[in-house]
Order: C-alpha cells, then sequence, then structure tokens
C-alpha cells in the first residue's frame, strides 16, 4: 500500500500536501483511468482456447507427482438469492431439487477423477466455493465429502476451507463441514451499511454475521477470512470506515478488500446499479488507502495489494518468507503442484496449463452424464509463459522480481523479462527501481502493481474490457 494516509492516536489524518503530489503522479501514470487484470492466473482466461481440453485434462491428471499434494477446487454455482454486485458464475435457485441433482453430477465426476488419478494421490487443499456452498444441506455436505475424501484423502498438513453466506447458513451446515475436517471459513460481507446493501441486493446483518462467527468458532473452526468490497454504490468513505470497525470486532484472521469490478457487459445483473450511484475513480483510491490505514493500525499485516492478516496467520508467514503465491482464490500459501477444479466453470491449473470446465451449467451436467470430461478450453504453458507468469505472480506477491533466479530457472527464456524490466523502470521512474538483477515497486508505486505487471503481460491489449486498476 502507499503512504498517503497516516496513523496518529488511532485516528486517519491525511497528509494533503503528499495526497496531492502523489495522486498528480499516480493520475499521470494512469491510476485513473486504465482497466487491466487483476493477474490470479497467466495468461489470463479470456486467452483460454478449445484447442486445450479433454484430452489434456486425462493426460495432465494422470501424470501428477505422486509425492506431492493436490489442491481441489470445488464449485457450488447456485444461491438463494443473486447479488447484484456478484459477476461470479452462479445462479438463483427457489427450491433444493437443481441442487441435489447437481450433487448427483458432481459425484460422478468424483468418481471420474478417482478412477483417473495415479495412486497415492493426496490432498493438500480443500476448497468450496461458488455460488454459495452453504445452500448445499448437511446431507449433501456428508455426502460429497464422503466421497471427496474416498477419491483423495487429506495430507497430513491440509487446508479445508469454505466460502460462507450467513444469510444460507445455520449451525447444522457448520456442524457438517466441520466434521468433514473444514478449518477455515471464508464470511462475505461486502458493507454493512443497508443502504450500500440495498442498492447490491445483498441484505446482511452485523448481528447475523456475528452470531455466524460465533458458531464457526464454536465448532472448532480455528480460522476465520472475511471479504470487504469498496467502490460499491453509495458507498462513502463514513461507511466504509465503520463497516472496517465492525469487521474488526469480530477479530477475522484475514482479510480480503476487493474493489468491486463493474463489469455490466460481463455481468447482466450489475445493470440493476445504477452507474451514478458509483464512488468516482478519486474516491475508491481514497477508500481503499483508508481501509488499509485502519487494518494496518489495528496490528495486521499488509499482505500484496489487498489482503490483510493476522502476524501469526499462515498467510502472513508465508508473505514475510517468500511463500507468497497468488491463484484464482487471490493470496494463498498453497504450494501445492496443482489445482484441480471440479464443477461447472471451475479452471484446473495443473503444471503444463490451465483447463476450464464448461461454464454453462447445464453443458457441464451433459458431458459429465455423458461420461467425459466437461473441460471446454484452456492454455497449454510454453516455457515463455512461464517465465512470465512466475514473473507476474512475484510482482502481485513480493513487489519484486528476482531476474538472476529467473534466468537461473528458464535460460535464455527470461531475457524478454529483462528487457520489459529496463523499459518499465523508464516508464514509471519514481515508482518501480531496476538495480542490478533486482526489478522491484517502490511503495510510492505499489497502487500501480496490477498496471506494472500488464507491462510483463505478451498477451496485454490495450482496450481490452477489463476491471478498473483501483
Amino acid at each position: 500500500m502507499s503512504t498517503l494516509i497516516s496513523i496518529k492516536d488511532s485516528r486517519l489524518i491525511c497528509d494533503y500536501s503528499a495526497l496531492m503530489t502523489d495522486l498528480n503522479a499516480l493520475t499521470q501514470a494512469g491510476l485513473f483511468d486504465k482497466n487491466v487484470p487483476r493477474y490470479t492466473s497467466y495468461p489470463t482466461a479470456p486467452h483460454f482456447h478449445a484447442d486445450v481440453g479433454r484430452p489434456d485434462f486425462t493426460f495432465w491428471l494422470e501424470t501428477l507427482d505422486i509425492s506431492k499434494p493436490v489442491s481441489l477446487y470445488i464449485h457450488i454455482p447456485f444461491c438463494e438469492r443473486l447479488c447484484w454486485f456478484c459477476a461470479c458464475r452462479t445462479q438463483g435457485v427457489t427450491s433444493l431439487s437443481p441442487v441435489a441433482n447437481y450433487v448427483e453430477v458432481l459425484l460422478n465426476e468424483i468418481a471420474m477423477f478417482k478412477a483417473t488419478r495415479p495412486e497415492g494421490l493426496k490432498l493438500g487443499r480443500l476448497h468450496f466455493g461458488g455460488g454459495s456452498p452453504t445452500i448445499l444441506t448437511p446431507e449433501l455436505i456428508d455426502k460429497l465429502m464422503a466421497a471427496i475424501l474416498d477419491a483423495t484423502p487429506f495430507d497430513e498438513s491440509y487446508e479445508f476451507s469454505v466460502e460462507i453466506d450467513p444469510t444460507a447458513c445455520n449451525d447444522e451446515k457448520i456442524a457438517a463441514f466441520a466434521r468433514s475436517g473444514m478449518n477455515r471459513a471464508s464470511i462475505g460481507v461486502q458493507d454493512f451499511n443497508p443502504k450500500v446493501q440495498e442498492a447490491i441486493g445483498r441484505p446482511q446483518t452485523y448481528e447475523l454475521t456475528r452470531d455466524t462467527v460465533d458458531s464457526l468458532r464454536r465448532h472448532g473452526v480455528p480460522s476465520v477470512n472475511i471479504d470487504m468490497v469498496y467502490g460499491l454504490p453509495y458507498q462513502g468513505l463514513a461507511e466504509l470506515k465503520n463497516t472496517v470497525e465492525l469487521v474488526q470486532s469480530l477479530s477475522p484472521d484475514r482479510v480480503a478488500l476487493f474493489g468491486y469490478a463493474h463489469v455490466p457487459w460481463m455481468a447482466k445483473r450489475q445493470r440493476m446499479i445504477p452507474e451514478e450511484s458509483l464512488p468516482g475513480a478519486h474516491e475508491r483510491f481514497a477508500q481503499a488507502e483508508t481501509a488499509a490505514a485502519m487494518f494496518a493500525a489495528s496490528g495486521m499485516d499488509v499482505i500484496g495489494i489487498d489482503h490483510f492478516a493476522k502476524p501469526d496467520d499462515s498467510l502472513a508467514i508465508a508473505a514475510r518468507t517468500g511463500a507468497l503465491r497468488r491463484n484464482f482464490q487471490g493470496y494463498t500459501d498453497d504450494r501445492c503442484v496443482a489445482l484441480i477444479g471440479l464443477g461447472a466453470s471451475s479452471i484446473s491449473r495443473f503444471p503444463q496449463g490451465y483447463i476450464q470446465n464448461n461454464a454453462a451449467t447445464t453443458n457441464y451436467i451433459k458431458s459429465i452424464e455423458s461420461g467425459d470430461w466437461s473441460a471446454a478450453k484452456g492454455f497449454a504453458l510454453g516455457m515463455a509463459d512461464q517465465v512470465r507468469a512466475r514473473a507476474i505472480e512475484a510482482l502481485m506477491c513480493d513487489f519484486a522480481i528476482d531476474l538472476e533466479a529467473l534466468k537461473t530457472t528458464y535460460g535464455d527464456f527470461a531475457k524478454p523479462v529483462k528487457a520489459d524490466s529496463k523499459r518499465l523502470a523508464k516508464t514509471y521512474p519514481g515508482f518501480v527501481r531496476l538495480k542490478g538483477e533486482r526489478f522491484e515497486i517502490l511503495p510510492e508505486g505499489r497502487p500501480l502493481t496490477r498496471i506494472i505487471a500488464a507491462g510483463f503481460d505478451a498477451f496485454n491489449a490495450p482496450n481490452h474490457r477489463h476491471s478498473s486498476a483501483i
């Protein structure tokens, strides 16, 4: 994070002279008018293509190294309500029937996974996402977990996380996930202000959220994460600061602070949000800086561009030791060599590349019911792609690239990254530094991290419709 806002006597004090100077420089660098990827993968999903699919998925799965555990992602594409701000692949349902039918299809896919994966494979990470995984009943949770652990048992040091919607959750569901091994929960909050909640179609009281956190802790779940969003409709600094204070009262182990991505051309439900209600780019920046300063003042470590964690949390430890990684769930300390996605729209990441299942739930179901994988498109990583992927990930996680290490690992394939480093050092003076074989983003330049990362992206198109850089 940058240094525009300082902390004094537990109050936020804004250095306005520094603010104006830095805002002018950041404006000239494009922070407030550029749209760039979030870089949870490289290349990003729009560059996946149908030439990579089912045969590749089978071969890459069959040839996994069993000496190293894998991650498994289970996508539940259903919600009892559709939040208008959300751009995830999900659909609203009014009964449990389509959810139960979907679980049966998932069970078939899990059986296919078990029949194909090499014997002895272990599960290092398991993540249930959506949609709303808590739409599942305890019986469906038990059935799914029995199949997953039969296909791939947990490694000794596993992590099992679940995305929790407090409005679609209760003690029985939490108990079902907890007895199956859930040891991390991620709760979506976004903002606690009623007007903001009404504008995004997500009513959720602080009291309900607090009770859900209490239930998780009663059931022995040791780690709780909370997701917040800035840049929402009718959200001002006062609303955001109040939400930060309420979130802090819940004592989360981690906080993710995402900027709202207004992409109504991709997520049609966002058309329900009046654009005139959205804060401007400079207001969004002030919100991000303010929340970051508040979390840092509370004793949390700043992780990457938008995460915070208690100093003893594994994510904070990973950031301090250079072990922080980035994948489709954001920042992580997941060191597994592969992430296998099951369910509609899920993306798998193998050492050889990416593969995504059919995004449409109906097409996914048809593929699995026919006895075939639902792998619809992907991307095979060449050496030139791998070195850029590693460089961008290092920049997003550590704000620095060790060019000598890249050369040692990738040889001459690292030369274009070195050339890009020289070019970007000239493009963003005062924000980045190239010293010897180390390229780094200075603290003043960290708001520009995604823009600078895009400078290493061989696929990046200047006018592609990504989300705002801030």
